[in-house]
């Protein structure tokens, strides 16, 4: 089995940083004791998706992780193409350099692993058929 991390852009983390910031003053500011520890709440869910975002490889599965509630499986076999993406959407991905899964038929899902060329070298052996787009 190989794991790889999530890649974590520093610029996102200082984003989701000012932000709960922002609200937490506003809500002490304000006194909403109830909503000052929901966002306590929240906080600590986000930092533990940061630190258990994690893509696998057992066998011939890619395994993606992030908290409790995502927790995904792919036959490596069923993926088509593997591309760079800017792409913005929610995903398991903590950086926006990102790679789009093309998988099954239109499924597609955005993941951003620490070590991109190491990942697709170790999915590329187990499916040799994947097209790789990287941008230059």
């Amino acid at each position: 089995m190989e794991k790889f991390k999530s890649k974590i852009d520093l610029w996102f983390v200082i984003l989701v940083c000012l932000l709960f910031t922002l609200i937490l003053i506003r809500l002490a500011y304000d006194q909403n004791w109830v909503g000052f520890i929901f966002i306590i709440v929240v906080i600590s869910y986000v930092i533990y998706s940061f630190s258990t975002t994690v893509y696998s490889i057992e066998g011939d599965k890619l395994k993606i992780k992030c908290s409790y509630f995502f927790n995904f499986l792919i036959e490596i076999k069923d993926i088509k193409k593997k591309s760079e993406t800017f792409n913005i959407i929610s995903s398991p991905a903590l950086a926006f350099n990102r790679l789009e899964i093309l998988y099954n038929k239109f499924d597609t899902l955005l993941i951003s692993p620490k070590d991109k060329i190491r990942f697709l070298e170790a999915v590329k052996r187990i499916n040799p058929e994947i097209k790789i787009v990287l941008k230059k």
